[in-house]
């Protein structure tokens, strides 16, 4: 009798989690869950091991009225760098906003707020990646005064303090070894300026209920590398400004 119980429980468990998968993540996933989601994702992708969950004609319906996204991430808009598909993610699973160069213009702190105060997203991740081109085009920019031309200049002002911090702690780089170190440093400046500009994301760091986290996409590898809560997280949680305008 125990052990018809006790299969009788395991089969249950095996439902559930069944039932689970395949219904997504939903509403209420924590940032620790959210961040296991993303890195097992990752490792799917990396083996060739894809699943492609959740982007059939149920979930399209499933969706169809609201969406439950378990994580945001703020990522290049490098044709490269599908952020559903390099975390191996479905239909409603992520709020993405993608910009080249990942930077955090007052527009993307705004639609990071409404992730996480609307949606109840717990965990932010902003994604930089290898050779990225507005990286590239910032530190020519700062190494060499070359001017991007049209918009571009502007879309890259918010890259060029992390380009000239790259430039002024490793002197003796350039070329391709400088672009990289940049590349993480844009994602600390992409992260500082969110806290700077909005009082939502810091309050609910502050509170609990939203965890930020940088990471750096590898083009080649398909590795997503994980780079943790900015390393000065504490000062920006003191800052008292407001939007940008």
């Amino acid at each position: 009798m125990n052990k018809r119980l006790t299969m009788f429980g395991v089969l249950v468990l095996l439902s559930c989690a069944a039932l689970a998968h395949a219904s997504g993540a939903g509403p209420g996933v924590g940032a620790d869950e959210a961040l296991s989601l993303l890195k097992e994702g990752n490792a799917r992708f990396v083996s060739g091991q894809m699943i492609h969950p959740r982007q059939d004609a149920a979930r399209r319906e499933q969706t169809a009225a609201g969406q439950n996204p378990f994580a945001t991430v703020i990522g290049c808009s490098d044709s490269r760098d599908v952020v559903e598909q390099l975390f191996d993610q479905g239909v409603g699973d992520l709020f993405t906003i993608r910009v080249a160069g990942n930077p955090a213009h007052a527009d993307v702190a705004g639609t990071a707020e409404y992730g996480a105060e609307h949606l109840g997203v717990h965990l932010l991740v902003v994604l930089g990646h290898a050779k990225c081109g507005a990286v590239v085009a910032a530190v020519a920019s700062v190494a060499e005064g070359k001017k991007a031309g049209g918009n571009i200049d502007f879309l890259i002002a918010p890259i060029l303090p992390a380009a000239a911090k790259a430039k002024h702690d490793f002197p003796e780089l350039s070329g391709d070894a400088l672009v990289e170190k940049a590349v993480t440093y844009n994602v600390w400046q992409s992260i500082d300026d969110l806290f700077r500009q909005s009082p939502i994301l810091r309050g609910l760091v502050k509170e609990g209920k939203l965890t930020v986290v940088g990471a750096v996409y590898d083009n080649a590898t398909g590795q997503v590398n994980w780079l943790g809560a900015h390393p000065e997280q504490a000062r920006l949680l003191a800052y008292a400004s407001g939007p940008d305008h």
